[in-house]
């Protein structure tokens, strides 16, 4: 049985890749149908507590650089047999997360990278750590066909080293609508919802300014905002953006159709939150995001949904154009969440359209499909080990010497 290390965060630090990684692990252990178990390289911080009691859990401090040398030299002692690496810059250290590259630099063993950002037009510090992991890696994996254009024209990268899987998401789970609609006080309410670190830059303005015609014609919709302030924003700025938004929906006199849920979600409850509501959002107004883990999770699991078109959005939802809305166009916004709102028929189509797309999402099919992946992986190297293995053991032959 193929042996698979993953590097990245890991549950139970509270951060989308840790949960990523985990659902990756568990899919693949799923669909191999075995009891073994896969060690995981898991990035200790404040947060990750823990982690050295659970089963297979090798703890990296991601400051300590010597650290990443120490993991790479337990892996090649290993009988691990290919390494899953999931990148986003910020989880490991150094600048732009230059630490990742001692390990994967010094590791023997086959390499798959999953990138979850990729930039069309990398610039520094990031461009030269990408470009380097992008050409230690056997494969890459990306979850938008666009990132293969964007990594092969930044950095000339075979596009036959880039896979493109789908963003793992949950199955859809009978019965939690209903009980979340219960549970959240939401019977008898049109629920549109967005998910996420609180922060500027995700356009909730405009589904808030958009909300004065939508509360017109739809009376009982409520707008839900979930997430905690972003740690950073925190920093700088305390709740000053919360308290904008507050702000702005007290003037409009949108108090009873707007409701933030400021904590932290775990992973069930979001799953039960977007199951209750009936319109999913995602107003972003910076139309380079390359993966969305929040309109995956919503899409995967049936729900209706309105983007702008960002790059994920507009390859996920591109055969209905209909769903993706110009940034900042509140009156656009208004218009088309009056429709889906106001007619339970379109919803119902819109879910059936969305259960299409998601079903190859599903975590089961993405853990299989990694297992067939990392399997060709594997063969291929033992293939080049013993061919590189058979020409150093034949002995070479003395020239032929033609007499004239």
């Amino acid at each position: 049985m193929t042996k698979i290390a993953f590097i990245g965060t890991y549950i139970p630090q509270r951060c989308g890749i840790a949960t990523y990684t985990h659902h990756l692990r568990q899919s693949i252990r799923g669909a191999r149908g075995w009891r073994g178990i896969d060690p995981v390289i898991a990035l200790r911080t404040s947060e990750a507590s823990g982690l050295e009691t659970a089963p297979g859990i090798w703890e990296l401090d991601k400051h300590d650089r010597t650290a990443y040398i120490r993991a790479a030299d337990r892996l090649n002692r290993s009988e691990v047999a290919v390494v899953s690496l999931q990148h986003e810059f910020g989880i490991f250290g150094g600048e732009a997360g230059e630490y990742v590259l001692d390990l994967a630099e010094r590791l023997e063993k086959p390499l798959a990278v999953t990138f979850h950002t990729v930039f069309e037009k990398p610039e520094e510090p990031y461009r030269s750590v990408q470009e380097r992991l992008a050409k230690r890696a056997d494969m890459i994996l990306v979850m938008n066909r666009r990132a293969v254009d964007f990594l092969h024209g930044a950095f000339r990268i075979p596009r036959e080293r880039i896979q493109v899987v789908p963003h793992g998401t949950p199955e859809p789970a009978p019965g939690k609508r209903i009980s979340y609609r219960r549970k959240m006080g939401w019977d008898g309410r049109k629920v549109v919802m967005t998910f996420g670190l609180l922060g500027r830059g995700k356009g909730l303005e405009t589904v808030i300014h958009a909300l004065d015609k939508v509360a017109r014609e739809v009376p009982d919709v409520l707008y839900a905002i979930v997430g905690q302030t972003h740690p950073e924003v925190k920093k700088q700025e305390g709740e000053a953006y919360r308290e904008e938004l507050q702000a702005m929906i007290q003037q409009r006199g949108l108090e009873r159709h707007v409701t933030m849920i400021d904590r932290y979600v775990e992973e069930d409850e979001l799953v039960g939150l977007l199951s209750a509501c009936d319109l999913y959002v995602t107003p972003y107004p910076g139309l380079q995001q390359i993966t969305s883990g929040t309109l995956a999770y919503a899409v995967g699991l049936g729900r209706p949904v309105l983007s702008t078109p960002y790059v994920y959005a507009e390859e996920l939802l591109g055969s209905y154009p209909e769903l993706l809305l110009a940034p900042g166009d509140a009156e656009l916004w208004a218009e088309r969440m009056c429709k889906l709102l106001g007619s339970e028929e379109e919803r119902l189509e819109m879910e059936r359209g969305m259960m299409d797309i998601g079903r190859a999402m599903h975590w089961p099919k993405v853990g299989k499909l990694h297992l067939s992946l990392f399997g060709q992986l594997s063969a291929k190297a033992k293939a080049g080990a013993a061919a590189s293995s058979l020409k150093q053991d034949r002995p070479e032959l003395a020239p032929k010497v033609v007499e004239a």
